[in-house]
């Protein structure tokens, strides 16, 4: 599903990522940990093409991204769930319209529309807050709302950096729980985390990064390695 070949990324004088190799398989979830400056978000940034490497390659689902034209950026986009620290829902929207906001522009009927978007809230358990507005929402649901947006049209990728950064533990154990039942219906999942709680309880591949390198990739409990 991904793949990152020599992997290095600088910005100016400073390395951010050096020679990363790793292959993260189709239904895989992992855990992405490391202290704060260790690379976490720069190796997501550059799966989901916000960034390109200064040399090696990153592929997903068989496509070396650093090549897409910035034109086809938004069909790459449209083939992962991206799922961010601090929410970045529409102020002032509906639940709904939070989440049809992405498939909207697709050309799908408004039927499918409907029929999709009560489908993704009824996973993350917030069908009953559909026409609540964001600011109406905890924090908690916030997250919830951005997992069933990132899910809405179906990717076979799901990518959260720090999405339970901004939460407290129950909340934090509940978006997981979320996202590990989207990855039993066979969606690979990608973790960035500071939450070493999480990452003990949920017994998942954890790889660690620390200044831009790859320290270690485990199987933790009951995780096969494949």
């Amino acid at each position: 599903m991904i793949k990152f070949k020599k992997l290095t990324k600088k910005y100016g004088n400073q390395t951010a990522l050096k020679n990363i190799n790793l292959h993260i398989n189709k239904s895989d979830f992992v855990f992405l940990v490391g202290p704060s400056g260790a690379g976490k978000s720069t190796l997501m940034r550059l799966v989901y093409r916000e960034d390109k490497p200064t040399s090696g390659k990153v592929f997903v689902g068989g496509i070396d991204v650093a090549k897409i034209k910035d034109a086809h950026v938004p069909f790459l986009r449209r083939r992962m769930g991206i799922v961010f620290q601090d929410y970045k829902l529409l102020p002032c929207q509906t639940v709904y319209d939070n989440v049809a906001y992405v498939i909207r522009a697709l050309g799908m009927s408004n039927e499918e529309i409907d029929k999709r978007v009560k489908g993704a809230l009824k996973v993350v358990d917030l069908f009953h807050k559909i026409n609540a507005k964001t600011e109406e929402l905890s924090g908690g649901e916030q997250q919830r709302v951005g997992i069933a947006r990132a899910i809405v049209n179906g990717p076979p990728l799901l990518i959260a950096d720090e999405p339970t950064g901004n939460l407290d533990p129950k909340n934090s154990q509940e978006i997981i729980q979320i996202l590990e039942q989207i990855n039993r219906r066979g969606t690979t999942i990608v973790v960035s985390t500071h939450d070493q709680l999480i990452v003990n309880k949920f017994k998942k591949r954890v790889i660690t990064l620390d200044s831009g390198q790859v320290i270690k990739d485990e199987c933790n409990g009951i995780y096969e390695c494949r």
